[in-house]
């Protein structure tokens, strides 16, 4: 784990300081309880783990159309998360 560690307490009574050192490249830990629950980085970290994200998607779909998988329309998509979504609530 990082060596800049905080609670949730900490992390509240400190926000400033801790956006501060991720400005500088310095991540912080958020535990609670002392499980890691959250982290305060630096954007660019971010930002390049958001587009790893995206093109390791990519690279899955791209891979599941390669196998001849089944491909939905956006209109089915849609209704399926809409529906899963309103099972969620009840």
């Amino acid at each position: 784990m990082t060596e800049n560690t905080v609670t949730v307490r900490e992390a509240r009574a400190h926000l400033a300081d801790h956006i501060n050192r991720a400005e500088k490249g310095v991540p912080t830990v958020i535990t609670r309880n002392g499980a890691p629950v959250a982290a305060v980085v630096p954007i660019s970290d971010f930002e390049a783990l958001e587009e790893a994200a995206d093109v390791m998607l990519a690279r899955e779909a791209e891979a599941v159309l390669a196998e001849g998988g089944t491909t939905v329309t956006m209109a089915e998509l849609l209704a399926e998360l809409f529906t899963e979504q309103g099972g969620e609530a009840a």
